[in-house]
């Protein structure tokens, strides 16, 4: 024989969520969603009971994503990272992901073209370190290779470089050359691009080429 629902309360603290009372005596909690179906006096099995709370499980885990995702966008990696910190079952993260991609509000190919746009307009990166990145965030190589496929690294540089340089204002070209080798190198640009861009910056912070004795090949960044 089942339990009665003897009552059905709505949180104080939580609008969203229902307490249940079986038999006079409060038994558990449940988001208003899936409460939604129950009415006083109706009889639930055991059964029941456990897949509305498991339903339930579902349903606060799937809250717990879209408000890590309310923050700013994510990958899938992030976002089954973090419910694993909240415990959350494997089956239920394999579930949570499956319904935010269905539902378009997680996608590793937007999210991967959003991050080297946005590195590009604000932190210019080379191939090598957006790459790293995004491998860091568990996007999939194919993915990334798409991100990237078409990225033209020398404005980039040359971009991160002028801004760079202003921090260089007095030095004189063996040293500013050196200290840009390694910024430019630290940002993941390759070494054909950066001997290519270090003379230019050189010449539109200083008005004119540099004049030095060694020649950028035999540079070692």
């Amino acid at each position: 024989m089942g339990k009665k629902v003897t009552a059905l309360k709505v949180q104080k603290r939580n609008p969203n969520r229902v307490n249940v009372y079986l038999d006079g005596e409060f038994a558990f909690g449940l988001a208003r969603i899936v409460a939604v179906w129950l009415s006083i006096g109706q009889e639930l099995s055991d059964y029941k009971i456990s897949e509305m709370r498991a339903k339930d499980e579902t349903e606060v885990a799937l809250q717990r994503a879209l408000n890590f995702l309310s923050f700013k966008p994510r990958t899938e990696q992030e976002v089954r990272e973090n419910l694993k910190k909240k415990e959350v079952a494997d089956s239920v993260q394999d579930e949570i992901i499956s319904r935010l991609r269905t539902n378009g509000l997680l996608n590793d190919e937007q999210f991967a073209g959003m991050w080297v746009e946005n590195r590009s307009e604000f932190r210019p990166r080379g191939g090598r370190a957006l790459r790293m990145e995004l491998r860091q965030k568990g996007v999939a190589e194919t993915t990334i290779e798409k991100a990237l496929d078409g990225l033209n690294e020398e404005p980039l540089a040359l971009n991160a470089g002028l801004k760079q340089a202003r921090r260089y204002r007095g030095l004189e070209y063996d040293e500013f050359r050196k200290k840009m080798y390694g910024f430019l190198g630290r940002r993941g640009f390759s070494y054909d691009i950066i001997q290519s861009v270090v003379p230019q910056v050189w010449a539109q912070q200083e008005g004119s080429q540099p004049e030095n004795q060694f020649s950028d090949n035999e540079v070692d960044p």
